[in-house]
């Protein structure tokens, strides 16, 4: 897995206070339009208001920042939608609720998931990181879905680790194009569509 390891500071509170203050000014450089890619260590650095050399002291290099800002996303997008179980009331409702949230989460920053999936397209680190992140998605799907199978509730002759992937690389896909490129007022028909994909598509998919 790919290593997002700081440098220790002397001073706890001063270390956590000096990372969110530059994780929080490369968010806002990133929302004023500049890609990761011609944004500088100096500039960002000018922006969070420390020294260059301070940015050294709290993170590696510009890879272990977009690193750290990446995991921030993975994690607080899979809570979002993690604890969705296909056995709950409602099921198909939920998962379009739970997906409304995620693609929320994503639209408010959605200059950040850009800046992971563009840097992901050349450097292998981010591109490594990216893909485990969406594999807690994958291990999930896969899970409810072998799970479904056994109950007799989704089809004997569903391939479980190849729907999973579909699901989660294609939903993933849709939805970064979405929050870039489109309205928020079609949020909740792509959560939707999205949701009816998955359940139709896979957990509920019709026997051959």
């Amino acid at each position: 897995m790919a290593s997002i390891t700081r440098r220790p500071a002397a001073d706890p509170s001063r270390r956590a206070a000096v990372e969110a203050d530059v994780l929080a000014a490369t968010e806002r450089l990133l929302a004023a339009g500049a890609t990761y890619t011609e944004l500088g260590v100096q500039r960002i650095a000018a922006e969070a208001g420390v020294a260059r050399s301070t940015f050294y002291l709290y993170f590696r290099d510009k890879t272990e920042l977009l690193l750290r800002l990446a995991a921030q996303l993975g994690d607080v997008s899979f809570s979002l939608v993690g604890g969705w179980s296909p056995t709950e009331p409602a099921a198909l409702d939920e998962l379009a609720a739970s997906l409304l949230r995620v693609i929320r989460f994503y639209r408010d920053r959605r200059h950040v998931l850009a800046a992971v999936l563009e840097v992901a397209g050349y450097d292998r680190t981010i591109g490594e990181f990216w893909e485990e992140q969406l594999g807690m998605f994958i291990d999930r799907a896969h899970e409810l879905l072998v799970a479904e199978q056994a109950a007799g509730r989704a089809p004997a002759d569903l391939n479980a680790p190849t729907a999973s992937r579909v699901m989660i690389w294609g939903g993933m896909r849709v939805i970064a194009d979405h929050v870039v490129n489109r309205p928020a007022d079609e949020d909740a028909s792509v959560a939707r569509e999205i949701a009816a994909n998955e359940w139709f598509g896979a957990f509920r998919r019709p026997a051959a």
